[in-house]
C-alpha cells in the first residue's frame, strides 16, 4: 500500500519520539537502528526512507526531547522547577525525563551538530526559567541568567549523580534530598537579599 505524505510525516514523528525516549533510557550507543525501528513498529529497512543516518536521528531526537523539557518548564517558577526536577520521580523516569540530565555525558562525545542541539535546548530551558521567575523588574538580566544557569547546573548534576548510584541506594536519595534543600535555600536567600535591598532603596 502506498503511504501518503501525511502518513509518512506521522510515521517519522513517531520514530523521532520513540528514539528520544529510548536514547534517554539507554544512551545513544545503547540503541541500535533495528531495535529502535522494532520498538516504533516498523521494519529496519524503513529507517533510511526517513533518515540519512543514525546520527541525523540522534540530533533530531535530541532536539525533540530538549524542546519537550523547555515546554514543560514554561508554567513553573524556578522553585517549582527544582521541586519537580530534583526528585525521585524524575530520577527514576529516565525515558520521560530531561534530555539534558539523561544525555549530556553522551553528547560531550558526539559530533558538533548534536552539541549544537544541546546549546539550543539549554538556552530554551534557561529562557523558560527566566520567564517563569519572580525577579524584580530592576533585577539585572545577567544576574537573573546567572542564577538560572547555576540552579540548572546543580539540578542536572544532582540527577546525574543520583542515577550513577545503584537503584535503591541510600546515597542516591541522599544526594537528591540534600541538593534540593540547598538549591531551594539558596534561592530563598537570594530572594531575601533582594527584598532587603529593595526596601533600603525605597
Amino acid at each position: 500500500m502506498r503511504v501518503t505524505k501525511a502518513q509518512a510525516e506521522q510515521n517519522r514523528a513517531h520514530i523521532v519520539a520513540t528514539a528520544s525516549r529510548l536514547f534517554r533510557e539507554r544512551g545513544y550507543d545503547g540503541v541500535g537502528v533495528a531495535d529502535l525501528m522494532a520498538e516504533a513498529g516498523f521494519t529496519h529497512g524503513g529507517f533510511y526512507k526517513h533518515f540519512r543516518s543514525k546520527a541525523d536521528l540522534m540530533a533530531e531526537a535530541s532536539a525533540n526531547g530538549l524542546s519537550e523539557t523547555a515546554a514543560r518548564t514554561e508554567a513553573l517558577d524556578i522553585a517549582e522547577f527544582v521541586e519537580h526536577y530534583v526528585s525521585r520521580e524524575h530520577r527514576d523516569g529516565r525515558g520521560d525525563g530531561c534530555t539534558i540530565a539523561a544525555l549530556s555525558g553522551d553528547a560531550a562525545r558526539q559530533p558538533e551538530d548534536i552539541k549544537t542541539e544541546f546549546v539550543v535546548g539549554i538556552e530554551s530551558l534557561t529562557t523558560a526559567l527566566q520567564a517563569g521567575g519572580d525577579a524584580s523588574p530592576d533585577t539585572d538580566r545577567r544576574t537573573a541568567r546567572a542564577t538560572v544557569l547555576d540552579v540548572l547546573a546543580h539540578s542536572v548534576g544532582a540527577i546525574m549523580l543520583s542515577r550513577a548510584c545503584p537503584d535503591g541506594s541510600p546515597l542516591a536519595d541522599e544526594i537528591l534530598n540534600i541538593c534540593r534543600k540547598e538549591i531551594l535555600a539558596s534561592l530563598a536567600h537570594e530572594d531575601g537579599s533582594r527584598s532587603t535591598a529593595e526596601g533600603l532603596a525605597s
